[in-house]
């Protein structure tokens, strides 16, 4: 799945704070995101998340 590049930067940010050596991550974002894995897709929500509360405030989020 094709995602615009600030969306995509924030899930990356959110897997190597949430999986950030590689005895935490099943695998690196990368392959994650190539299969869909079930933490990819949360992490995906998860920045999603942040652009949605943002946004209702009426902010504009920093580029990253």
């Amino acid at each position: 799945m094709q995602h615009d590049l600030r969306l995509r930067a924030a899930a990356r940010a959110v897997y190597d704070a949430v999986y950030p050596t590689d005895e935490l991550a099943p695998v690196g974002f990368d392959q994650a995101e190539q299969y869909g894995t079930i933490h990819y897709r949360r992490c995906i929500e998860a920045a999603r998340a942040c652009f949605f509360m943002k946004a209702d405030k009426g902010e504009q989020l920093p580029l990253i």
